[in-house]
């Protein structure tokens, strides 16, 4: 499992920089460049859903990915030692992405 680091604040899974899901999806089937790519698990932290309640946040966590021309990706896991998401203002999975992506 590799370390996810993630800057997605406004993500309700966001905890101190560590995710509470227990695994995301990476998508960006035809990516090229790391903007290419995107958290599809990110979900957008609202008024009503303020609290971390998915969970203990955790520094290895299972990724999938689409990313088919990423060299991390083997049969859709995700293979780094770690993996940082970025998306500070993030309201949208759009608008995050995966920073480690590397083209093959």
């Amino acid at each position: 499992m590799p370390a996810l680091v993630c800057s997605a604040q406004n993500c309700v899974f966001n905890n101190a920089m560590y995710c509470s899901k227990g695994d995301i999806k990476v998508g960006g089937e035809e990516a090229r460049a790391c903007q290419d790519t995107c958290c599809e698990s990110f979900q957008e932290r609202k008024r009503e859903n303020a609290k971390n309640s998915m969970g203990s946040p955790s520094t290895h966590i299972n990724i999938k990915c689409e990313a088919e021309h990423c060299r991390y990706n083997d049969q859709c896991v995700c293979n780094a030692k770690h993996v940082d998401i970025s998306g500070a203002a993030a309201c949208r999975c759009e608008e995050t992405e995966c920073v480690t992506f590397d083209e093959k």
